[in-house]
């Protein structure tokens, strides 16, 4: 008896949201007597940075920083609508919304800055800090903040914008059956190193190393800690989660989290993760969904690694000792004469 080192690879692509019924999203902005701008929208922040990233691209398209922006998630009832935060489809779907909705309140922004300043709307641009300009003569502006003001309390005009991104729907051919399930897909690749105690049937793993292409990461630091904790997240379905108990009764079965079998820290594989980007063409400024793909490729690569160091295939989550143990006396029992 011994323990066995393998190696496994798995590579994927995931769809980002899904257009089988139009997938579409609105977003809504406008700005407040102040000059900020606030971002209504119903899709739900799961933890993932969704916020940040939407008030990253309002206040791209605005020309505003940041802190500028606030975002307001409200509930399905009194916002406006969004299909919802799943298929890997926040970014890009509520993205290309704000970014509409943003394109809107930009042009009002400009036309009242461009009646107080005396020009056309298409002479000015933002500083990106706050600030209105005529083109080739700084001098001349007007801060955000005193055109929000000239807009609610001089011109009586409201600086918002309205946007919603939709996706043609897709029909399969008659004859050949094809369609068009997703217009963009991000993909990833996965390279596990394994150990299995063939005695025990107990897996440790040694070092993942993650590959992600996820269009153009719009905040480097928050997709690395999606993609990060995706990875462990993906070792964890593969080795310990599950919802049912291991044997035949319910029992067994856990109650609350104390229970609840998930890795600790001392269980957390060496972790190398790449960020590969290729923009997407109907991306926000190119950005694609990682969502969910960011833990999907650990799982059939260890599932291969454990294959490279002992022989057997696990195809049932999770990848239990217990399992691997009754893999490895049923191949023992249909070779006898093999080598041990």
């Amino acid at each position: 008896m011994a323990l066995r080192h393998g190696r496994g690879v798995a590579a994927i692509n995931y769809p980002t949201g899904m257009n089988l019924g139009g997938d579409p999203t609105q977003a809504l902005v406008h700005s407040t007597p102040t000059g900020n701008f606030m971002v209504s929208l119903s899709s739900v922040d799961l933890g993932q940075g969704l916020k940040h990233i939407m008030a990253q691209l309002c206040a791209e398209t605005i020309g505003v920083p940041t802190e500028r922006v606030i975002v307001d998630t409200a509930d399905t009832d009194t916002g406006p609508h969004c299909m919802g935060t799943f298929a890997s489809r926040g970014t890009h779907r509520a993205g290309n919304a704000v970014i509409a909705a943003s394109r809107e309140a930009r042009q009002v922004m400009l036309e009242v800055a461009a009646t107080a300043l005396e020009v056309n709307a298409d002479d000015l641009d933002t500083d990106g800090q706050g600030n209105i300009h005529v083109k080739g003569a700084p001098s001349r502006a007007i801060s955000i903040m005193d055109t929000a003001l000239v807009a609610h309390f001089k011109q009586g005009r409201s600086i918002s914008g309205r946007g919603i991104f939709l996706v043609p729907r897709s029909y399969p051919d008659a004859a050949t059956g094809a369609m068009k399930p997703a217009t963009c897909y991000a993909h990833a690749c996965t390279v596990a190193d394994v150990e299995v105690d063939d005695e025990t049937g107990e897996v440790r793993v040694l070092a993942v190393k993650n590959v992600f292409e996820v269009g153009r990461a719009l905040n480097p630091k928050i997709v690395e800690q999606q993609l990060v904790g995706g990875s462990w997240m993906g070792i964890s379905h593969a080795l310990y989660e599950t919802t049912e108990p291991y044997y035949p009764s319910r029992e067994h079965g856990p109650t609350d989290f104390n229970e609840y079998l998930m890795p600790g820290p001392g269980d957390l594989a060496q972790t190398e993760t790449y960020v590969l980007e290729r923009p997407a063409a109907d991306g926000p400024y190119g950005a694609k969904g990682p969502g969910e793909m960011c833990a999907n490729p650990q799982i059939p690569a260890i599932a291969n690694a454990i294959f490279d160091a002992v022989g057997v295939r696990i195809d049932v989550m999770p990848i239990t000792p217990e399992r691997i143990l009754k893999a490895l006396l049923e191949k023992a029992a249909a070779s006898p004469g093999a080598a041990s």
